[in-house]
């Protein structure tokens, strides 16, 4: 997953893009970029790390415009490399452009390898920068023809801001699988900013106008804003995982607020999946609103059994599987005489490889802890994610490959229960003010059904994980 944010015709464009970031910074920890432009030129800055880091008020200062659009990237495709972060900007026979990318292109390989062939170089190893070169070889002349012209090679997930010396433009991929809202600043006489969640205007006082839509193109100039549909939208798809776990509890989804339907997970999961227990705890913080829910529903107390240090990232999300290894000491601690002597629901949002739930099971269990069940807010995670989540191959799944009793000994935990696909449907479709559909979710990496097609290493050929 990856945040991208953009605003056009405001004075100090760069630092609401960097207050967006902030917003954003749970969808990636590892790079933050913001591109600039004063209507002649464009700015950049990139840089590996979090963004209050990445930036200087110097950096900003150095950053001038009232365009600008940012990015804060975890890889999915590309190593983690200061060469890969986005925004990338380059130069081109009409001028200059930028472009800020979340999703995953299916079939980048292949087309990188035809772009090769026809003598484009590579500057980095981002599946991003295949659109930099199409859209660079494109005959059309505007340059909404031009990003058109280039997407119409392209299959996959995306949700796009590009931005020129004059104009800020937004696309969304027919299959809406990744997310893209509108908004509008104090003032403006249009919508005039783009982010990944709505949770990024808040922080500018920007209001929510609506997502963009299916295949659709929004260009932002100094003639206002125009919409058009270059992409003829296919079956909306759009991914519920960001429901379970990616969002920020605060945003809002498809009208629903993702608060609530984490909520809704845990109270199917309790119907689902009992626990004869005394408390219900989560793991937070993924596990909160999940747990509250089934506390409620089981009519059994929730408590905070394990707390988390504020200054640790969300270890789904660090690149190396030694830092996750890490990473689960330094961000939990157990409050022991909570947990003594008890019978744990133990509440989490997800189970992918199972190493990290292994060693929570343990610290619960060495806190006193009676028994402990663990109970999932989500179904099995059985195949990986090619539209956008870093889980390149069924190897690293441990649901690919193992039963659930298996995983629940490999745990360590006394039982393990999980969702099923059609409670989680349930859980955001029933939530308050949900104005989709059933079925227009993605549900891949649950259930194997892909939407879009995959030139990507055959499923067939990965090796299951062993549980050590």
């Amino acid at each position: 997953m990856c945040g991208v944010f953009g605003v056009y015709g405001h004075p100090e464009a760069a630092k609401l893009t960097y207050l967006g970031l902030h917003a954003l910074q749970h969808r990636g920890q590892e790079s933050a970029g913001v591109v600039s432009s004063d209507g002649g030129r464009l700015y950049a800055r990139r840089a590996m790390g979090l963004v209050h880091d990445a930036f200087s008020s110097e950096d900003l200062r150095g950053l001038p415009g009232a365009l600008a659009i940012g990015h804060v990237r975890y890889s999915t495709a590309g190593g983690s490399f200061l060469k890969n972060a986005q925004p990338l900007a380059v130069d081109y026979s009409r001028g200059s452009i930028a472009v800020a990318h979340n999703g995953n292109l299916t079939n980048a390989e292949e087309l990188r390898d035809l772009l090769e062939a026809r003598g484009s170089i590579f500057q980095s190893n981002s599946d991003t920068e295949v659109i930099i070169h199409l859209l660079a070889m494109s005959k059309q002349k505007a340059l909404e023809d031009r990003i058109a012209d280039a997407l119409t090679e392209v299959k996959g997930s995306y949700s796009l801001v590009f931005l020129s010396e004059q104009a800020l433009v937004a696309v969304r991929d027919p299959n809406a699988i990744r997310p893209l809202v509108l908004g509008k600043l104090p003032g403006s006489a249009f919508p005039n900013v783009v982010a990944s969640e709505p949770v990024a205007f808040d922080l500018i006082d920007a209001e929510v106008v609506r997502e963009v839509l299916p295949g659709e193109m929004i260009v932002i100039d100094k003639n206002g804003l125009h919409s058009s549909s270059p992409l003829p939208p296919g079956p909306r798809r759009s991914c519920v995982f960001e429901y379970v776990y990616f969002a920020r509890p605060d945003s809002k989804i498809s009208g629903a607020t993702v608060y609530e339907v984490r909520k809704n997970l845990g109270r199917i999961l309790a119907e689902e999946q009992p626990a004869d227990c005394d408390i219900v705890v989560p793991v937070p913080d993924s596990g909160v609103a999940a747990a509250m829910g089934f506390a409620e529903r089981a009519g059994v107390p929730f408590e905070l059994g394990l707390t988390r240090s504020p200054y640790v990232g969300r270890t789904f999300i660090e690149p190396e599987q030694s830092i996750r290894h890490f990473g689960v000491r330094l961000k939990l601690n157990t409050v022991g005489d909570t947990l003594r002597g008890k019978r744990v629901a133990l509440i989490d949002d997800t189970i992918v490889r199972g190493t990290t739930s292994r060693k929570i099971v343990k610290l619960v269990r060495n806190a006193g802890a009676k028994e402990v069940h663990m109970r999932i807010s989500s179904p099995p995670f059985r195949w990986p994610c090619y539209y956008g989540i870093d889980t390149p191959t069924r190897g690293e799944l441990v649901a690919s490959s193992h039963t659930t009793e298996e995983i629940g000994r490999h745990i360590t935990a006394d039982s393990l229960g999980y969702l099923s696909i059609d409670g989680m449907v349930d859980a955001v479709t029933r939530s308050p003010g949900f104005d989709g559909k059933r079925g227009e979710f993605c549900h891949a990496c649950f259930s194997g059904e892909y939407s879009i097609d995959i030139t990507a290493p055959s499923k067939s050929r990965q090796l299951p994980l062993l549980l050590v």
